[in-house]
């Protein structure tokens, strides 16, 4: 979620509101430990990191928003940048009214896909492949603000969440024409809100799974069998401030969100309850996105709001969550 300037007013009452539904369940013991940055990034060069998506290796790729940039972060060993999107010299992105690269999302072979926003034609889908310059593959409004992205390699199509449009499209993998695949009052941002409805994104047990910012929800959408959208389901409520989430597991539907706002990890579990696992007293600085692999847990702070030490933080994720 890039900074706006009204923003910062709204991150008190977004704290408020996740406290008041967050109380841990009885008898949980903590969720994740040993929390620890391993990599901090230069806010000055627009270094914001906002999505994520892991390597074979363990490293991460992530997107510097504000940079137009796609970086690989090895756990040990310097930020190597793969990728500038190209620049746009006038850019009318809505809301940030700057372009910015968002979502990024990996296939097996090594591609990665990203969402760029610039309030041109230029917004839209692009495939960063190995050793090839960035190439859009997809082109989408240019009023809208393309955030969150997934990638089903099973069915060819990519997902992004539009948080201005309050839409998810649905785009080829291969690229070509965008479909919008689901919208409603769900997804969209709340009229006196931040500006922000669905955001992040993610396919799960072949559904597809979004936050909605302004609502401070979890939603799954069902994907029925001739690949249209099903109905949307609410599934966690009171998410003050939620940006793009992970899975945890193999099997269930328990997920770790990242607050924005409140510089927290919230872990909501299949009944909808959630607990705060992660704060500010553990190096977060308004995180944006949430990557788990077996039990090692990636967390990226962009600090829009804090204006302080944007980084990546990793932790241990308790063993009776990763089944």
């Amino acid at each position: 979620m890039p900074r706006l300037p009204h923003l910062a007013h709204l991150a008190t009452a977004a704290v408020a509101l996740g406290a008041l539904a967050a109380a841990p369940a009885p008898g949980d013991g903590p969720a994740l430990s040993r929390p620890h940055i391993v990599a901090h990034f230069d806010l000055a060069a627009g270094q914001t990191p906002e999505n994520i998506a892991l390597e074979p290796d363990g490293s991460a790729d992530l997107t510097f928003a504000q940079a137009r940039q796609v970086a690989n972060v090895p756990l040990h060993g310097p930020t190597r940048i793969l990728a500038t999107l190209p620049a746009e010299a006038n850019p009318n992105t809505p809301l940030v009214h700057a372009a910015i690269v968002l979502g990024i999302a990996r296939a097996h072979d090594g591609t990665l896909y990203v969402a760029y926003a610039t309030g041109t034609s230029k917004t839209g889908i692009w495939r960063v492949a190995p050793g090839d310059r960035p190439r859009q593959i997809a082109k989408l409004p240019a009023d809208g603000l393309p955030n969150g992205l997934a990638l089903d390699e099973r069915h060819g199509v990519l997902y992004t969440a539009d948080s201005v449009r309050g839409t998810v499209w649905r785009i080829p993998q291969e690229g070509g024409t965008p479909v919008a695949w689901a919208s409603g009052t769900a997804l969209d941002p709340v009229p006196s809100g931040s500006g922000f409805g669905v955001n992040g994104i993610k396919v799960h047990h072949g559904d597809v799974w979004v936050s909605n910012t302004d609502q401070g929800t979890l939603l799954r959408i069902p994907v029925r069998q001739d690949g249209s959208a099903g109905p949307i389901e609410t599934r966690a409520t009171g998410l003050g401030g939620i940006d793009d989430f992970g899975f945890v597991g193999r099997h269930g539907d328990t997920v770790l969100a990242a607050l924005n706002s409140s510089s927290e990890v919230a872990l909501v579990r299949p009944d909808g309850s959630h607990t705060v696992v992660l704060t500010a007293a553990a190096g977060l600085s308004n995180p944006t996105s949430v990557a788990v692999r077996d039990r090692t847990v990636y967390v990226p702070s962009a600090a829009y709001f804090t204006l302080k030490d944007p980084n990546l933080l990793l932790a241990r994720l308790h063993h009776r969550f990763s089944d």
